[in-house]
C-alpha cells in the first residue's frame, strides 16, 4: 500500500543521495546526517512508495529494479526544486545575506582566503559560505550559488567568465632533491618518485597529452585530495604537479624542469542565470572576479 501522503522531499533527497554514493556511509557524509538517522528515512522512503528501493551487496547499497526506475522522475523533482529556489533568490530584496561560493580544495585553500577576506572587509554584510570540492558542484540545483572551475562550464542555464589561466610546473621539496639530486633531462625525470592523483585519471591524462605514456602504477605516493596533494609535495614525497603562484609562497619547494610547457589551467567564473538579478551575487561575482584576475597569468 503506498502512502504518498508521507513522501516529502527529504525523502527524495536521501533517495538520490545513497543512489550516487553507494552506501549509507558515504551518503550520510554528503548529507551531514548520522548513519542510522539516514537507514530510517530509506525505510521511510521505501514506506512512502511501497517498493524496496534498495538491496545490500559487499560494498553497500545498489538500486533494486524499482529504485532505478524512480531514479528519472527524482531527477526531475531536484530540478524543478533547485528552479523554484534560483528563483525565489533571484527576487530576494537588498544586498545582504549569504553567498555559497565552491572551489577546487587548492584554490580554496591558497588561492581564496586572502580573497575573501578582502570582500568580508568590502561587504561586512555579505555572509560568505566555502564549500572546498574537488567534485562538480550542480549549481542549478543549488549546491552553490558561484563556483569557480578550472575548465570551462558546459551547462546551460549558466552564466560564465573567463578570468585567465593558472600557470603549471612541476616541483619537488629541497628535502627530496637533496636526497635524491635535481632531474635536469626528461630521462631523469621519469626515473624519480612521483606524487600522482589515486581514483582520478586527471594528471594521468595530461601527461599523456605530453607524451609520456605512463599508468597509475607509476606514482610511487596517490591522493585524490589536491590540497593533502601539495603537503605531500612539500614534505618530500616525490615530485608533483601544481599551479606556479601557489609554489611561490612556499619556500620548501623548488621548481623543476621549467622548460617543459606543461598547458596552464584556466579560471572561470559560474554561476546561475536566474541569479543575474540579485544585486548580492553580482556584488560577490564582480568582487571575487577582481580577485581571481590579480593571481591568474593572462
Amino acid at each position: 500500500m503506498n502512502n504518498y501522503d508521507k513522501l516529502d522531499w527529504s525523502l527524495i533527497q536521501v533517495l538520490l543521495a545513497v543512489a550516487e554514493a553507494g552506501s549509507l556511509s558515504g551518503a550520510a557524509r554528503e548529507l551531514g546526517l548520522s548513519q542510522p538517522t539516514l537507514g530510517r528515512q530509506v525505510k521511510a522512503a521505501e514506506e512512502a512508495l511501497g517498493v524496496p528501493l534498495f538491496q545490500r551487496h559487499a560494498r553497500g547499497l545498489r538500486l533494486t529494479d524499482a529504485g532505478a526506475a524512480l531514479i528519472g522522475p527524482a531527477r526531475q523533482m531536484q530540478a524543478a526544486a533547485a528552479r523554484l529556489q534560483l528563483a525565489a533568490a533571484s527576487r530576494q530584496e537588498g544586498e545582504g545575506g549569504t553567498v555559497r561560493i565552491t572551489a577546487s580544495a587548492v584554490v580554496a585553500h591558497y588561492l581564496l582566503p586572502r580573497i575573501l577576506a578582502r570582500i568580508r572587509l568590502l561587504e561586512p554584510q555579505i555572509a560568505l559560505e566555502l564549500h572546498p570540492t574537488d567534485r562538480s558542484e550542480n549549481l542549478l540545483f543549488g549546491d552553490a550559488d558561484i563556483a569557480i572551475r578550472m575548465y570551462r562550464p558546459e551547462q546551460l542555464d549558466l552564466i560564465a567568465q573567463n578570468l585567465g589561466s593558472l600557470g603549471i610546473g612541476l616541483f619537488a621539496a629541497d628535502s627530496y632533491l637533496s636526497r635524491n639530486g635535481t632531474p635536469e633531462t626528461e630521462q631523469e625525470l621519469m626515473a624519480h618518485d612521483w606524487i600522482g592523483y589515486d581514483r582520478s585519471d586527471l594528471i594521468l591524462r595530461g601527461m599523456r597529452q605530453m607524451g609520456w605514456q605512463v599508468e597509475r602504477s607509476f606514482f610511487a605516493t596517490r591522493c585524490d585530495d589536491q590540497a593533502a596533494y601539495w603537503r605531500l609535495v612539500e614534505a618530500g614525497c616525490g615530485i608533483g604537479i601544481g599551479p606556479i603562484r601557489v609554489a611561490r609562497a612556499s619556500h620548501a619547494v623548488h621548481r623543476i624542469l621549467p622548460e617543459l610547457k606543461i598547458p596552464p589551467l584556466p579560471i572561470w567564473l559560474a554561476a546561475p542565470e536566474a541569479l543575474r538579478r540579485s544585486a548580492r551575487l553580482r556584488r560577490i561575482w564582480d568582487l571575487l572576479a577582481e580577485g581571481l584576475g590579480m593571481v591568474a597569468d593572462a
